[in-house]
């Protein structure tokens, strides 16, 4: 059985846009801001042996948080939004799409349309 997926964000508005385009059921956690390596651990303890995927903002608060990923879960796969837009939230639904597809999510095809 294929592990199951573990989806962090930092905020609920990011969760709400990414679980639009998603077809697939994924657990999404928000950070809600800057977390403790201790404070992660018990948002993730739950759910150990899912595969860890990171999609933060990309601006100072979002670098920070992955800098903490990329040193305590070495094994999570990082997604990244374009500078451009800055945060997920502000991403557009289709290039979500199309950054959760290359990872290997389901998403809905009406949104990779141009």
């Amino acid at each position: 059985m294929k592990a199951e997926k573990l989806l962090i964000v930092e905020g609920l508005s990011d969760k709400k846009r990414i679980q639009k385009v998603l077809s697939e059921q994924v657990a999404i956690i928000c950070t809600n801001g800057t977390v403790s390596s201790y404070r992660m651990e018990e948002l993730l303890y739950p759910f150990e042996g899912y595969d860890l995927y990171v999609f933060m903002d990309a601006d100072d608060s979002g670098d920070k948080l992955r800098q903490l990923f990329i040193r305590e879960y070495p094994e999570a796969i990082h997604l990244y939004t374009e500078r451009l837009y800055g945060q997920v939230e502000k991403t557009p639904l289709r290039k979500i799409a199309e950054i959760l597809l290359r990872a290997d999510f389901k998403v809905h095809p009406e949104f990779l349309l141009y």
